[in-house]
């Protein structure tokens, strides 16, 4: 199973502080060509800092020293791979492990699950899965109402107003996650507004300040992360969420990690997918055609959203445009081989699928956003090779598209998306892709 590339993106950075914690130090980094350490302590540490990310950073370790390269964080090697036959290779033996608990745990400071068989680990996925699905199932009329309000009130704006995508998509998403998996407690603005600071309290350190060591340093912001924390901690335990009494398996801290991870994924797969139809008008008349020939002047349905193809094209092509999660990490359990490369037990193998994404020997014209490209089905093969497609995909990601596919199936039937000119859209790339500043379109209305 797959999924672990999602999951993995969401704690890349935990995993490696995991890493580091639990594992001696090596300092072999076995033949794999590379930076040296720049700081005996620190390895390439400052190396990613000054390049602004750790994806940025991927980008040209692979431009200089080809698809399988080695760093340094702190004294421990780490080889990132970078192209598609390579992953193949590395995935292919290792699909059987998940380092979800690990990351998991090591992000929120729970115990070890070391003492977890695989057998139980697989159950409690399976089950967290189920909750998901069936959380979709039930509350799908409440999603279709929470988009139908945002897009009603889009529609009452004059032609020349802008429209702020970040506010109003992460709004969108918090209120989708909150309602449909804690209920209608979370319908209460104020509930709304808690759950907002709770979760920028926790999201806006994960990455930045584990990756260049600031959290740890300023007494304040740690404070205001475990406040934060603790805060989210305590409304998951009063509304149980994920307690699957059947299985006897009390897993509220899965519900950490779809209150985390899927508000952000949600929301900027939203973003992003809003924005690239507003700059691609024919993108946006051929799926509202698709959306007109296959719903008429219906709601969209669960059971509706597998026959709209385009429209599964245009996020799948939305995903990798926009590197929506641009890395994954593992950690070596035995000994493997990647080309003519032996990568050590406890070694930390980096998927830097930011760069797989716009490898122009995978993708023609890598960085045009053309959903056609997945009409062709040994494209959808690398696609869900790295984990962003079919039965791989991570919940949270599943859950996005679900959410994405309703918003764009009722915006796009009634209203025009136009880009506002001279706006200049950039991404900040931390462990979910986002806009480095709010987005605005303007819309009008269809006939």
């Amino acid at each position: 199973m797959l999924d672990f590339a999602i999951f993995a993106v969401t704690f890349v950075i935990i995993l490696i502080g995991a890493v580091l914690y639990l594992y001696p130090s090596s300092r072999s980094a076995s033949g794999v060509p590379g930076l040296n350490p720049t700081e005996e302590k620190d390895g390439n540490l400052q190396d990613i800092v000054n390049k602004g990310s750790l994806h940025e950073f991927l980008v040209g370790l692979h431009d200089e020293f080809g698809s399988v390269a080695s760093f340094w964080f702190g004294g421990r090697p780490v080889v990132s791979l970078g192209a598609v036959d390579q992953l193949r290779q590395h995935i292919n033996p290792n699909w059987t492990t998940d380092s979800f608990e690990t990351m998991l745990k090591s992000l929120l400071g729970y115990q070890s699950g070391s003492g977890v068989g695989m057998t139980e680990s697989m159950i409690r996925k399976k089950v967290y899965e189920g909750a998901i699905n069936k959380t979709l199932e039930n509350n799908f009329p409440l999603l279709l109402q929470l988009v139908e309000e945002l897009v009603d009130k889009w529609a009452s704006y004059p032609k020349s107003q802008h429209t702020p995508l970040c506010a109003h998509l992460l709004g969108l998403a918090m209120k989708a996650v909150t309602q449909l998996a804690m209920g209608s407690r979370f319908g209460d603005d104020a509930e709304i507004i808690q759950f907002r600071k709770n979760h920028e309290a926790i999201w806006s350190e994960i990455g930045k300040g584990y990756l260049d060591g600031s959290l740890e340093k300023s007494s304040s912001r740690k404070a205001h992360y475990e406040s934060g924390k603790k805060a989210a901690e305590q409304r998951l335990k009063v509304l149980t969420l994920f307690l699957i009494v059947q299985c006897q398996l009390i897993m509220w801290f899965y519900g950490m990690v779809f209150t985390l991870a899927g508000c952000v994924i949600t929301a900027n797969l939203c973003i992003w997918a809003v924005h690239f139809l507003s700059v691609s008008e024919a993108v946006q008349e051929r799926l509202y055609h698709e959306l007109v020939e296959v719903l008429g002047e219906e709601p969209v349905t669960l059971e509706k959203i597998p026959q709209l193809r385009y429209c599964q094209q245009v996020l799948n092509e939305t995903v990798r445009t926009a590197k929506l999660t641009p890395m994954a990490a593992r950690l070596q359990e035995v000994e493997g081989k990647v080309d003519q490369h032996v990568i050590p037990k406890e070694t930390l193998v980096i998927y830097a699928l930011g760069v797989v994404l716009q490898d122009a020997d995978t993708w023609s014209l890598p960085y045009r956003f053309n959903p056609d490209r997945f009409a062709d089905e040994s494209v959808m093969k690398s696609f869900s090779l790295l984990g962003f497609s079919g039965s791989q995909a991570c919940p949270e990601l599943r859950f996005a598209y679900t959410v994405a596919a309703v918003l764009l199936s009722t915006l796009v039937r009634r209203l025009r998306l136009h880009r506002v000119e001279g706006q200049v859209v950039e991404a900040r790339y931390e462990l979910v892709t986002t806009p480095k500043d709010d987005t605005w379109i303007t819309v009008s209305k269809r006939n």
